[in-house]
């Protein structure tokens, strides 16, 4: 004969919970897994990783007005994403994307809403991305000599670099 597991009234309607619940608190320092905090380099934002709302996502929240900010065009759909770095004033947001288990960089820029793959190809294990504060620089490691390494990815001249506002833009030449 098998055992009596009493349930209570308050555990079965817990369990009935709808799995899009709000985000409470709306804040840090939740009862959630959050991890894998970056901070952009103005020091308004932090992106971090978080099980907030059933899945592993990006959030991003400023410090100063104490709120999330919502990244549409974000979500990489069914993909763990992890490792989220942040230019100066959050604008770019490189992270790593595994659709299955295959890790690639993934660039996704605030002002514009999209994302963009930068390693589509890549034939090498990837890790641990890490953005310049103005945008156009990214480190990461990788294993293509079968050891870990950094590489550098240069963006280029041409991008839209990520400035404070009033900041003077270096020329080319320079």
């Amino acid at each position: 004969m098998g055992k009596i597991i009493p349930l209570s009234l308050m555990g079965l309607l817990s369990a009935c919970e709808l799995p899009n619940r709000p985000q409470l608190p709306a804040g840090l320092n939740s009862r959630f897994n959050d991890e894998q905090p970056s901070l952009s380099g103005d020091g308004r934002l932090v992106a971090f990783v978080s099980n907030r709302n059933g899945k592993s996502q990006i959030l991003l929240y400023d410090l100063q007005g104490r709120r999330f900010i919502g990244l549409r065009g974000l979500d990489p759909g069914g993909a763990i994403a992890e490792s989220p770095s942040l230019s100066r004033t959050g604008r770019y947001l490189v992270y790593i994307s595994s659709i299955q288990g295959r890790p690639d960089i993934v660039l996704y820029d605030q002002a514009t809403g999209r994302s963009q793959l930068l390693t589509q190809g890549y034939r090498s294990w990837i890790r641990n991305p890490n953005i310049s504060p103005d945008g156009r620089y990214i480190v990461f490691e990788t294993a293509r000599r079968g050891q870990w390494d950094i590489e550098v990815l240069d963006r280029g001249p041409l991008i839209e670099l990520d400035i404070a506002d009033g900041s003077r833009v270096p020329s080319p030449q320079q």
